[in-house]
């Protein structure tokens, strides 16, 4: 068995299956990214909820894991070459975990690629977007007067969404029939924005059909239900 007690993270929360993977998260549109992947592919993980609402993720701990402050981060014991392995940034992790256990992502090379494409296009594109729509239309930014920065963020909202329609024309999932990563980094994002954001009329949301179809579908896997609640918010 490996020991993780040298990282610095398991003095704050300790893993009590240190044989496990270990994730440090808490469930935003980002954190439910790893969970729901954990939870397709079936592998043990121990969940610990980094509590953001007490920057829980700016302590020196977590910090010591993801040096970017943000959730979620991994602690793999079993990592390549049986050595631990520590990582941060959504997406990397999902990458990660598909080529750790060949699932969630196309065995074929190119189709690979294809993948990993779209995972991008969530964390270069969607979560920024979808991101700087909520502050405007929910939180802080929905006092300023000058609406701009707001139009302008639901505008390209939309024209993401548009983006993402356009792909799932004539296909079940972005990958076509395979369940993959790429719809695991967005599902969460595209909840978020109708759902917790409110901002389902700003965008227009109903008007993207095959969005809205695939959404729903996504959200009706279990184990994309039991992962939108991991870890427990407290």
């Amino acid at each position: 068995m490996t020991y993780l007690s040298t990282f610095p993270i398991t003095s704050r929360w300790p893993a009590k299956h240190p044989d496990r993977l270990q994730l440090y998260s808490y469930p935003t549109p980002n954190g439910v990214k790893v969970s729901i992947a954990l939870e397709e592919i079936g592998l043990p993980y121990e969940a610990h909820a980094v509590n953001i609402g007490k920057d829980e993720s700016w302590t020196p701990e977590f910090l010591s894991l993801n040096p970017n402050g943000k959730i979620p981060a991994i602690l793999d014991p079993n990592g390549p070459d049986g050595k631990p392995l520590g990582m941060f940034e959504s997406g990397a992790i999902l990458v990660y975990l598909a080529d750790k256990t060949g699932k969630l992502v196309p065995a074929d090379a190119a189709r690979r690629y294809e993948t990993i494409q779209w995972v991008f296009f969530q964390m270069a594109n969607v979560g920024p977007m979808f991101g700087q729509v909520g502050f405007f239309h929910k939180f802080a930014g929905r006092n300023i007067d000058d609406k701009r920065p707001l139009q302008r963020y639901r505008d390209e909202s939309r024209r993401l969404i548009g983006v993402l329609d356009t792909r799932l024309e004539g296909r079940q999932w972005i990958m076509d029939d395979d369940f993959t990563i790429a719809d695991v980094s967005l599902l969460g994002w595209m909840r978020n924005l109708i759902g917790f954001y409110e901002a389902r009329e700003l965008v227009g949301f109903d008007n993207f059909k095959n969005v809205a179809r695939w959404l729903e579908q996504g959200l009706a896997r279990p184990a994309v239900q039991r992962g939108l609640e991991i870890p427990p918010r407290a």
